[in-house]
């Protein structure tokens, strides 16, 4: 499958973009979200992270349960239908503080989507809890987990991994999390960091391997290739991707992650220029209004302050599609004709 690479670009476009015209027409899926990251201290040293509190971020800090809930309750009041939380590995806070602030959150705001916790953060909550993976996922549900995002998975070859976040959750056991996950009847994301030191064969690798556990699971709404931000880590990537590589791999994802529902161009990784144009290749979904981003924009994304939903449904139709509001489960909200 990697010569799908050697094809033409619009060749690649024109065959993902059947798929998707087939699926969604010419809808585009965006929500109204709030990304939480309630601490930039971790355990970890993934050279790609520009994010963690190390030489090059030296600001670290925690927020409180109460300031997490404060800053639900101020973006649901403006209309967020989920809160995103991803944190770095902090190892001084303990495993109460993160379900703690699930907890806390759904009993503030029970109706808001609490998207929570990547793989990467339950193998982490597992060693310092010395709890099975099963038991943290099921403690996450109790908290009030409605769904996982799909970090961590950054390049599932074991080699690359090694070179760019060694000590971090295994290949195999970020898809065994998701499996256990999906097990119990709960929906995840998956995610793809491309364009630092992996090749082509290793995405399509992780690809297939996604292919094969969304076979058995069906657990996955959405596929996310992130692009590699360059600025303020350790990885010192010189040649940055073409835009022509980056659409090449969003349709080359649409065409081989034919079970996987959604297609995401997140655009504080693409740009949001660049997420609308993946529309053409197959993306259908560019993510959410965000309102605010640190992981991303720490290593120069234009995404710390999120964007103006309207804004976002002009330049969406500006582009020629539809725009879409939707849950974080895809059923639509409202459609902006």
């Amino acid at each position: 499958m990697v010569e799908l690479y050697n094809l033409d670009l619009f060749e690649l476009g024109k065959r993902a973009s059947e798929i998707r015209e087939k699926l969604y027409g010419r809808k585009i899926f965006f929500n109204i979200n709030r990304h939480i990251n309630p601490s930039n201290i971790c355990k970890d040293v993934c050279k790609f992270c520009a994010f963690s509190a190390h030489r090059k971020n030296p600001n670290p800090y925690t927020l409180t349960i109460e300031e997490c809930v404060e800053i639900a309750k101020e973006v649901y009041l403006k209309g967020a239908k989920e809160v995103h939380i991803v944190s770095a590995h902090n190892p001084e806070v303990g495993y109460e503080y993160y379900m703690n602030i699930v907890k806390s959150i759904k009993k503030t705001l029970p109706d808001i989507h609490i998207k929570a916790f990547t793989a990467a953060e339950v193998n982490f909550l597992s060693e310092i809890s010395g709890k099975r993976y099963e038991k943290v996922l099921d403690d996450m549900i109790e908290a009030g987990v409605d769904s996982m995002p799909g970090g961590g998975a950054e390049i599932f070859d074991e080699g690359i991994r090694n070179k760019i976040c060694k000590g971090k959750v295994s290949s195999e056991d970020w898809l065994k999390i998701h499996e256990l996950w999906h097990k119990r009847g709960k929906k995840s994301n998956a995610t793809m960091l491309f364009g630092h030191i992996e090749n082509r064969y290793h995405r399509i690798d992780h690809m297939i391997r996604l292919k094969k556990l969304q076979d058995k699971t069906g657990g996955f709404n959405s596929f996310i290739p992130l692009v590699y931000q360059k600025k303020n880590n350790f990885l010192n990537v010189k040649d940055f991707l073409t835009g022509v590589e980056i659409l090449k791999t969003v349709a080359i994802s649409r065409i081989i992650l034919d079970n996987i529902p959604h297609i995401k161009a997140y655009w504080p990784t693409f740009t949001l220029n660049l997420a609308l144009v993946a529309g053409e290749y197959g993306a259908d979904d560019i993510d959410g209004t965000i309102q605010r981003e640190s992981i991303q924009s720490s290593a120069g994304a234009d995404s710390r302050n999120g964007l103006d939903m309207e804004e976002l449904i002009f330049q969406i139709k500006d582009a020629g599609f539809i725009p879409v509001l939707r849950d974080s489960l895809y059923n639509e909200i409202k459609v902006y004709k």
